[in-house]
């Protein structure tokens, strides 16, 4: 997928009304209050020599950067919010994470993030450390961050 096709899905998300329950389609879940959506995911590449896998985590890289420097065109500075301490309290059950932020904040250490009018907006990579995993991914929300 091209970037403008990126930008034209995470509009539709942001504008889109949310269910009343959660649902699944393809690479997007939503649920009441939020969306979210993988924009890309690299999950199959352990049977890809090192410098192939390499090359997927700098296409991920390349596009989270395009994408970071559209939307902050579009709304200005984002807020950068790490999740480790809602990674470290949902693991050790301290806490139990909305729905709207808790597949994120497992798969992403930190998150770009934005509000627009009611609803948050996020861009998150997440990239495997020892392994082959990259995600690209967006959510929307009407709940606040953890």
């Amino acid at each position: 997928m091209t970037t403008a096709h990126h930008l034209r899905l995470i509009e539709a998300l942001r504008t889109a009304e949310f269910p009343a329950e959660r649902i699944r389609s393809g690479s997007r879940t939503s649920g009441p209050g939020y969306h979210r959506m993988s924009l890309h995911a690299d999950v199959d590449h352990w049977d890809e020599d090192e410098a192939r896998r390499l090359e997927h985590r700098a296409q991920r890289l390349a596009e989270h950067d395009a994408l970071l420097t559209l939307l902050t065109g579009r709304w200005g500075e984002p807020q950068m919010i790490s999740l480790w301490s809602a990674q470290e309290r949902m693991a050790m059950g301290e806490e139990e994470i909305p729905e709207a932020w808790a597949e994120t904040v497992v798969g992403c250490d930190f998150l770009q993030l934005w509000r627009i009018e009611d609803r948050w907006a996020a861009l998150g990579l997440y990239l495997e450390e020892d392994g082959p995993g990259c995600e690209l991914c967006v959510v929307v929300t009407e709940v606040d961050p953890p």
